[in-house]
């Protein structure tokens, strides 16, 4: 697996890659509003995980998850940030998620 410094060299190198879907979190499944993609938990496997902590605050945390449906070529990433700032989502979503930080 890559290593990456910046978590914008992450997101170049995975669309490079054919990653090109921008997925969000919408409570209990990943969606993509540009082109009305959505995958339930259990629909799409977390294939890459990177981390990145904030230059000023380690407690900064992003994750970039490489996510591949299980059926068909959709292929995107999901940037999350945890603690304070994190979105609101579901337990199945969240274990899912947990498994691969």
């Amino acid at each position: 697996m890559p290593s990456y410094d910046t978590l914008t060299d992450a997101l170049n190198d995975l669309k490079q890659r054919g990653f090109t879907i921008d997925f969000n979190i919408a409570f209990d499944k990943l969606v993509c509003t540009s082109n009305t993609t959505v995958l339930n938990p259990n629909e799409f496997e977390i294939v890459e995980v990177y981390r990145f902590e904030g230059n000023t605050n380690p407690a900064d945390e992003e994750v970039v998850y490489a996510i591949a449906a299980k059926e068909g070529d959709r292929k995107g990433t999901l940037i999350s940030a945890f603690g304070i700032y994190a979105a609101d989502i579901s337990t199945e979503l969240l274990k899912k998620l947990t498994i691969h930080h």
